[in-house]
């Protein structure tokens, strides 16, 4: 469990900035976006999923101690 939290979180920096180098090379527009801005609206969102996650995991946890 503490190693699926530890990827839960490091994913949306891996996402964010780990992979600006390869989104950066992709120049089509996506939903009225430059693939750039459509790829760090899509990191926040996977953010956000990642820490409701975390967040179910640890209520989860918590309510079984």
């Amino acid at each position: 469990m503490k190693t699926l939290k530890i990827i839960l979180t490091l994913l949306p920096f891996v996402w964010s900035i780990g992979m600006i180098p390869f989104a950066n090379k992709v120049h089509p527009i996506v939903l009225g976006l430059p693939f750039l801005a459509f790829w760090f609206v899509a990191g926040i969102f996977l953010a956000f999923l990642c820490l409701q996650a975390i967040y179910f995991i640890d209520s989860k946890h918590r309510q079984n101690s």
